[in-house]
């Protein structure tokens, strides 16, 4: 990066549409070719293919895993991954806003291939957008370690789940996920940063610049929660009726698993695939809906949908 830097520094050129788009592309089949070898040079003996899958499983946020055996890994390697995902999340496109026009480069084309809604731009250049939401990423990810630890979490677990959170990834130290602590406060408050994570982060901008409803009056988040309602709803009406499920049981099982599947970020609180053919159905095409445009969020989104 700094190579490239001094190389066109001064320069009066400026990437085209059509640049900015192979440079995304680029820069996502490159930096998990990069990111790869820590694993495959680790004690999990994996091969290079394996270790390009697991980072770019990061990157990408997708949390699939080739690691068995998750609780006796490594600590560096559970963190490298839960950075991975806390930079895929939203860092990397971030970095690269706020990188680009420093460079003399349209940071906004890049900006549109990530599909963030800038119609509206709530500050005058991308790169004031952008570090701005890296301000708010790095405290909601802070907010989010110190309530891990406060509700009984080891810092090192608390750091890992708290990135992986926000980022809507999904990667933990276990293989059993957020459901080996079995707790609710656990639960909660990683539910709680994740829907964080699958709002538009522009409308949190909004919020700080004074427009306190701007949340609230957004169409897509309206959807987004009414979508969400109407899938818990479904979910728990079929634990209680059909599986003997008390109603806080459900609601608790139900919940936290159609949020994490809904937004792609892939926690899993219980086996669900003993609940029977229709919530793990319903689960399945929950995966394809996805949280909010211009959110940390996986999968089509919402305002497609609309």
């Amino acid at each position: 990066g700094v190579m490239m830097m001094l190389a066109t520094q001064g320069s009066s050129k400026q990437l085209n549409l059509r640049q900015a788009f192979l440079l995304t592309i680029l820069v996502w089949v490159i930096l998990p070719g990069i990111a790869a070898l820590p694993m495959a040079f680790s004690v999990l003996d994996l091969s290079y293919t394996d270790a390009y899958f697991e980072a770019m499983s990061g990157l990408t946020t997708t949390g699939s895993t080739v690691i068995v055996g998750l609780d006796h890994a490594p600590p560096g390697i559970l963190l490298w991954r839960a950075i991975l995902q806390w930079l895929g999340g939203i860092g990397v496109v971030v970095m690269a806003i706020a990188i680009l026009p420093m460079l003399q480069i349209g940071g906004m084309q890049l900006f549109k291939t990530e599909s963030f809604d800038t119609s509206e731009k709530i500050l005058p250049r991308a790169g004031q957008i952008s570090s701005a939401i890296s301000g708010l990423y790095v405290a909601f990810t802070a907010l989010c370690a110190i309530l891990m630890m406060l509700v009984g979490l080891s810092p090192f677990d608390a750091i890992v789940h708290a990135m992986t959170s926000i980022a809507t990834g999904g990667f933990s130290t276990s293989d059993a996920s957020i459901g080996q602590y079995d707790s609710i406060a656990v639960e909660m408050v990683s539910l709680t940063f994740i829907l964080i994570g699958s709002l538009p982060f522009i409308l949190y901008l909004q919020i700080l610049r004074g427009r306190t409803l701007a949340l609230w009056r957004d169409q897509q988040v309206k959807t987004f929660f009414i979508t969400l309602l109407c899938l818990i709803s479904l979910v728990t009406s079929w634990l209680v009726i059909f599986k003997g499920f008390t109603l806080g049981e459900a609601l608790r099982y139900g919940g936290f698993n159609i949020i994490s599947i809904m937004t792609g970020t892939g926690y899993a609180s219980t086996n669900y695939m003993l609940w029977g053919s229709f919530p793990v159905a319903l689960l399945f095409f929950t995966g394809l809906i996805g949280g909010c445009a211009g959110s940390t969020a996986r999968s089509v989104k919402i305002f497609r949908y609309q």
